[in-house]
């Protein structure tokens, strides 16, 4: 029976190497001179360092950039709540979103059930799987998906027939 899998995965060491050039830039521009705006890493969780809020809307701008160029899809990222750290300072954690999470999952099923197309979906952990009789069938579900799932990145994989 063909069936495909929704998932929604992030390349760690392409993340990685985009976090390092955005630190190289950063460090290396005349508007962040004698400024504290970098970039940590710790997994999948960013902190994003800098002196105002301007500047860290700047730091986030080439951090997007430099994800973009290494083909990351940036509606990956989850901002967290704006801090203050000492004096002027602010700082804020960026969450890299990997996995199908459990209601986004369930929207996608039911998504698939009012549609009327003739489909299976599983929930397998953190990926969704879709089988159906055709594999037209299951192209028109991929279709419908895409159109209607724009706020998350996925990807389609595993195609059988």
């Amino acid at each position: 029976m063909p069936s495909f899998d929704i998932v929604s995965e992030v390349d760690g060491h392409e993340v990685r190497n985009a976090v390092e050039q955005a630190n190289k830039e950063v460090s290396s521009r005349f508007d962040f001179k004698g400024s504290d705006a970098r970039v940590e890493q710790s997994e999948l969780i960013l902190t994003v360092y800098a002196d105002d809020d301007f500047k860290l809307e700047q730091v986030l701008d080439v951090l997007r950039t430099k994800l973009t160029k290494r083909k990351i899809d940036v509606r990956c990222l989850e901002r967290g709540e704006l801090e203050k750290v000492s004096g002027n300072k602010v700082k804020q954690v960026v969450t890299v979103r990997t996995g199908l999470e459990t209601a986004l999952s369930k929207k996608i099923v039911k998504l698939l059930k009012e549609s009327k197309l003739k489909v299976q979906t599983s929930i397998q952990g953190d990926s969704l799987r879709v089988s159906g009789g055709k594999k037209d069938i299951l192209q028109e579900a991929i279709q419908l998906v895409k159109k209607t799932i724009a706020d998350y990145p996925l990807q389609y994989q595993n195609f059988r027939d």
